[in-house]
């Protein structure tokens, strides 16, 4: 399986974007989903986490402005992302937690990175 990430590209402050993480085939679930982000010259940083259950979990410096979910029906993933910022620039990595088949292991895939500029 591989994900493809899109939706980036060069917003200004205050826009919104929405991001997604698909895959490439047909899979039984999706089962958790992490987004990080990586800026230049920095550390990758945590951005947002959710299970299929619903249970979420954000970096404090995204709260209240991104919001990421799980669309199992499309095998796909995202965050969405309003309200953004020139500090949010970054590349964005999905981390997707999914089982291939009804029997399979769940495993982890790592999308490609998809980039995200906020600038005036």
């Amino acid at each position: 399986v591989q994900l493809q990430a899109s939706g980036g590209g060069l917003v200004q402050p205050g826009g919104s974007l929405r991001l997604s993480c698909a895959a490439s085939e047909s899979i039984f679930s999706i089962n958790a989903v992490e987004w990080y982000r990586q800026a230049p010259e920095k550390q990758r940083e945590f951005v947002a986490a959710r299970v299929s259950g619903g249970a979420t979990n954000y970096g404090d410096s995204v709260k209240g402005r991104f919001t990421i979910s799980i669309d199992n029906a499309k095998d796909t993933v995202y965050l969405q992302m309003n309200n953004l910022k020139v500090e949010d620039t970054a590349v964005y990595y999905c981390n997707v937690h999914l089982r291939r088949t009804a029997g399979g292991r769940v495993r982890s895939y790592w999308g490609q990175g998809t980039l995200v500029t906020v600038s005036s």
